[in-house]
């Protein structure tokens, strides 16, 4: 179900940015803070919403097989070379 919640602008910056820090998109931080005010567990709406996958979307399921590998493998990228913004 969807619903319109107002939230003052200075919560939803700490709300943003707490649900950042914990690797989860805003939609889950939401429902897990709503849970807990319940006192209830966690309702996750899915494994997708957290971790690094609520930060790049969803794509291509074999491309995100292979970065789930990597990052499980604890390999490290290196960026040398690469063109980041400063």
């Amino acid at each position: 179900m969807k619903t319109t919640v107002e939230v003052p602008d200075n919560l939803y910056r700490q709300i943003k940015a707490q649900a950042a820090l914990q690797g989860q998109t805003v939609k889950t931080f939401f429902i897990e803070a709503l849970s807990e005010k319940l006192g209830g567990k966690h309702a996750s709406p899915s494994d997708d919403d957290h971790g690094w996958k609520a930060v790049f979307g969803k794509g291509n399921k074999k491309e995100l097989a292979e970065v789930q590998r990597i990052i499980d493998e604890g390999q490290v990228v290196d960026l040398r070379g690469w063109d980041l913004p400063q």
